[in-house]
C-alpha cells in the first residue's frame, strides 16, 4: 500500500515540476506576476492606502513611493495586527505569526504570516523541495515510510488569544495538510510540546520504535545532532544508519552546514544519503537546493515574494538604492528586500546572499548585513553582547575596554558555545560568576540563545578568556590597523579573530 501510495506522489512531483520549470525559463515574468498581485491586493489596507498603492504601476514606482522598511519600521503595523485589528499591512484580519530574534529593542520579533502566504510560500515551498528532491532522485520511497520533523513550539498572544505565534515550524505543523499528516512524525502533541528536554526524549523513542519506516529528517544541524546523540546513546548503535536502516535524506537549513558536515557523515555513513539545503526563513521559504551536486540553490520565483536586492555599497545606507532581479551580478553579494503576501512591504531581513547563475537564478546564503554569531541559530548580534556586558558589569562592578565573540564548533562527543576574549579595564573580583552571570543576561536579551542554552542540550556555558591589558591594541597594531577608523570587530561567525589574538597573546 506505502509503495502505490509512493507512485501517487511521485506521479503529482514530476507534474509539479513543469510549474517549477515555467518560473525558472521565466523568470521575470514570474516575478512581475507576484508583484502586480501584492500591489492589487493591498490596495485597500491601511498602508497600501498610506503609501499610495492605487498609482503604482510598476517596480520603479513602487521603489519611490515606498522606502525601504526594517522591523522597526513595521514594529507599529504588526502590533496592530497582533492586537486583531483587520486591513493593517494585508486585507482581513492575520491570526498567526512567526517568532523570530530581536532587534535592539525586543527580546523577540514577530512576522505576519497570512492563510495566502502560508499556503503559497511556506508550504509550497516544502512541496518545491520535495518536488525537486524526486526530481533528482526518481527512485525515492519518501513516501514509501515516515519522516521526522524538528519543529519549534507555538504559543497563543495573551493580549489576543486568536493570535497563535511560534517558530514557523511549529506553525507548519500544526496546519499541517492532512494529505501529508500520515507520513510525518512526531504527533502534533509531541512536536509542539515547550519543553525541550522532555520532547527530545520523547521523539528519540518515537524514532526508535518507528526505525525501520523513517525515510527522511528535516532540521537546523544543531538540533538534529543534539537529537541523534539522544538516540544514539538510547540504542548503543554506532551510527545513525544502523537505528534508521532505510533512511533516505536530510533536509536541512536555518544555519551553514559547513561546521556540521563531518560530524553529520560520521552520524549518516553513506553515499545514498541524501543532503538537501533549504532557504526556509520566519519571513517566508525562499530557495531550495535544486541539483544534488552543487551546493547552491534555487530562488523560488512564484511563492508569492517579490525580490529586490540591496547592493552591498549600499546596505549601510539609511535609504538603500535596490536592484530588481533583471539587473543582480554573479558573484556579488546583495541584501534581500521582500514584498511578500503576508504584509512585508519592501522588507530588509538582513540577509545576504550571492547569485552563482541567472539562467535559471541561483544563490548561496553569505551571512548577514551585521556582525554577528550564527553558527548554531541562535542570531546573537552586537547590540545583545553589548547589553548584556552592560548588565553584568553594572551587576558586579567591572568595567569592560574590548571584547570580541566566536563560536566554539562542534567536536567529537562535545557541545557548541561562544567563546568570549574581553580585556578588562577593572576586572570582576571573581571571574566565573561574572562569566555565569554574563551568559544569563545574554539569554534573557535573546530568545533564540536562550533555547540553544536550555538546560545545555545544544550550548554549553560560553567561554570567557581575560586577556593582558593591552592586547587588543597590540593586536590591531601589528595588523596595521591603528586609529580611530580601525575597530576592534565585537562578533564573527568563525573562529578567524579569535584564534588570531589568541596566538598572539602567545607571541
Amino acid at each position: 500500500m506505502r509503495g502505490l501510495v509512493n507512485s501517487v506522489f511521485q506521479t503529482y512531483y514530476s507534474l509539479r515540476y513543469k510549474q517549477i520549470e515555467y518560473f525558472m525559463n521565466n523568470p521575470l515574468e514570474a516575478q512581475r506576476d507576484i508583484f502586480t498581485s501584492l500591489i492589487e491586493s493591498a490596495k485597500e489596507t491601511k498602508w497600501g492606502k498610506a503609501h499610495n498603492y492605487a498609482n503604482i504601476d510598476s517596480p520603479q514606482d513602487y521603489a519611490l513611493q515606498v522606502p525601504v522598511q526594517d522591523y522597526e519600521s513595521l514594529k507599529p503595523y504588526i502590533s496592530r495586527m497582533m492586537e486583531g485589528e483587520k486591513d493593517v499591512l494585508w486585507p482581513g484580519v492575520v491570526t498567526h505569526f512567526s517568532k523570530s530574534s530581536g532587534t535592539t529593542s525586543d527580546k523577540s520579533k514577530f512576522l505576519p504570516v497570512s492563510p495566502q502566504n502560508f499556503k503559497s510560500c511556506h508550504i509550497k515551498g516544502t512541496w518545491d523541495t520535495m518536488t525537486l528532491l524526486y526530481h533528482n532522485k526518481p527512485d525515492c520511497t519518501i513516501f514509501s515510510g515516515k519522516n521526522f520533523l524538528m519543529a519549534g513550539s507555538h504559543s497563543k498572544y495573551k493580549p489576543n488569544l486568536d493570535t497563535v505565534y511560534g517558530d514557523v515550524s511549529a506553525l507548519m505543523v500544526k496546519d499541517m495538510p492532512k494529505v501529508a499528516r500520515p507520513f510525518f512524525e512526531p504527533d502534533i502533541d509531541i512536536c509542539l510540546l515547550d519543553d525541550w528536554e522532555s520532547k527530545m526524549e520523547k521523539m528519540a523513542e518515537i524514532a526508535i520504535k518507528e526505525a525501520k519506516h523513517i525515510r527522511m529528517v528535516g532540521g537546523v544541524p544543531t538540533w538534529i545532532i543534539v537529537f541523534f546523540r539522544k538516540i544514539l546513546e538510547m540504542t548503543g548503535k554506532e551510527h545513525m544508519l544502523e537505528v534508521w536502516p532505510n533512511f533516505e535524506a536530510y533536509i536541512h537549513g536555518g544555519v551553514s552546514i559547513t561546521p556540521y558536515r563531518e560530524q553529520l557523515y560520521r552520524f549518516l555513513p553513506s553515499s545514498d544519503v541524501v543532503f538537501m539545503e533549504v532557504y526556509n526563513a520566519s519571513e517566508g521559504y525562499f530557495a531550495t537546493q535544486s541539483d544534488l551536486n552543487s551546493d547552491d540553490m534555487l530562488l523560488l520565483l512564484d511563492n508569492g515574494v517579490y525580490y529586490e536586492f540591496i547592493p552591498m555599497e549600499e546596505w549601510h545606507n539609511e535609504n538603500p538604492i535596490t536592484v530588481n532581479l533583471e539587473d543582480v551580478e554573479i558573484g556579488k553579494n546583495y541584501a534581500i528586500v521582500i514584498s511578500t503576501n503576508s504584509g512585508l512591504w519592501r522588507y530588509k531581513i538582513g540577509d545576504t546572499v550571492r547569485f552563482t547563475s541567472k539562467a535559471p537564478y541561483k544563490i548561496k546564503i553569505t551571512g548577514r548585513t551585521k556582525q554577528f554569531v550564527n553558527a548554531f541559530g541562535e542570531e546573537v548580534m552586537v547590540s545583545n553582547t553589548d547589553k548584556a556586558l552592560e548588565l553584568t558589569c553594572n551587576e558586579i562592578e567591572a568595567i569592560v575596554s574590548e571584547y570580541t565573540v566566536a563560536p566554539i564548533f562542534f567536536e567529537g562527543s562535545g557541545k557548541g558555545g561562544h567563546e568570549w576574549l574581553i580585556e578588562f579595564d577593572k576586572p570582576p573580583m571573581d571571574i566565573a560568576a561574572f562569566n555565569q552571570l554574563l551568559d544569563k543576561n545574554l539569554q534573557k536579551i535573546n530568545s533564540d540563545y536562550e533555547a540553544k542554552r536550555y538546560k545545555d542540550m545544544a550550548l554549553e556555558q560560553l567561554l570567557l578568556r581575560s586577556l593582558p591589558k593591552g592586547t587588543f591594541l597590540g593586536w590591531m597594531k601589528s595588523k596595521g590597523k591603528y586609529g580611530n577608523q580601525n575597530k576592534v570587530p565585537r562578533l564573527a561567525n568563525d573562529r578567524q579573530y579569535v584564534d588570531e589574538i589568541l596566538d598572539f597573546v602567545q607571541l
